[in-house]
């Protein structure tokens, strides 16, 4: 029998049937999205990590994606959503989780991922890391390209790239730097 999540977690989630997705998730986007609600229907228990990446400027603070990240997934059965900083193999196992979760859009995110698969898996071998190839129709959306379309406003309608929730607090954002 597999071990149970205890740390962090609930204690009745087997941690080969618990999930952690990571990301800065600035902001989330339908990809994001549709790879948690893909994933959900896999894992019983799906923890979606927001980070810190020190080496990147966040439009929005961490307290603000984690409320985004709620509201876009209060509906998904099974999804927690949680903040957290430093590396997300940390994260993992401090969740006792036994997934890690990513999602891959290009050839190139799949020979990143890899090498992070890679490393994770010598910082933690009792993890095992999941790709979930990005749907056909989000394959091409990222949030810094959401970030730039949103900074040039133009009218453009953000609905097609984000979940509604965040449409009206990420044109905020820009409105506010104006």
């Amino acid at each position: 029998m597999p071990a149970s999540s205890t740390k962090g977690g609930r204690r009745d989630v087997p941690a080969n049937q618990t999930a952690v997705f990571t990301g800065t998730f600035d902001p989330i986007t339908l990809g994001h999205l549709d790879v948690i609600r893909r994933a959900a229907t896999i894992f019983r228990r799906l923890i979606v990590g927001v980070g810190s990446n020190p080496d990147k400027s966040s439009l929005f603070t961490p307290d603000e994606r984690v409320t985004l990240i709620r509201a876009c997934t209060r509906e998904i059965r099974g999804v927690e959503v949680q903040s957290f900083e430093g590396l997300a193999v940390d994260f993992v196992r401090a969740t006792g989780a036994g997934v890690i979760l990513r999602g891959v859009r290009t050839v190139a995110d799949m020979d990143y991922e890899l090498t992070m698969a890679r490393t994770n898996r010598v910082l933690e071998p009792t993890a095992e890391t999941f790709f979930v190839p990005a749907s056909e129709s989000f394959s091409h959306i990222s949030s810094t390209l959401i970030r730039q379309i949103a900074r040039q406003g133009g009218g453009h309608d953000l609905s097609q790239f984000v979940p509604a929730a965040v449409v009206a607090p990420l044109l905020a954002k820009f409105r506010m730097k104006a």
